[in-house]
């Protein structure tokens, strides 16, 4: 997770950054020993750049953030919800390409 446009997301910042944004969030439940997690960042940074300014990858650590994994129901990684005025608007389970998430987020972009 290298990438400056994609935001780490701890409790302290998760109602500044999501919550209260904006722009559409894509907020991205993972873990460090999770092989498809591993195998899906290089295509959340990708989407952070190209989509700039439309839609913010928010990567949240379920082991650091046991609460807020629990909070959203997230029982499997990597689990993305995407939230729109706070809200959340879909569910994806598990890593999935580039365009197969293009094609979830369209209706919400």
């Amino acid at each position: 997770m290298s990438d400056a446009a994609v935001v780490k997301i701890d409790a302290d910042n998760w109602k500044s950054e999501v919550l209260e944004s904006n722009i559409l969030v894509l907020a991205d439940f993972w873990a460090e020993w999770c092989g498809p997690c591993r195998a899906i960042a290089p295509v959340l940074e990708e989407l952070a750049v190209e989509l700039a300014g439309k839609l913010k990858i928010a990567k949240v650590d379920v082991d650091g953030n046991q609460n807020l994994a629990a909070e959203y129901g997230i029982r499997s990684v990597p689990t993305l919800l995407v939230f729109k005025n706070g809200a959340v608007q879909a569910q994806m389970v598990g890593a999935m390409s580039k365009a197969a998430l293009m094609d979830k987020l369209a209706p919400h972009l």
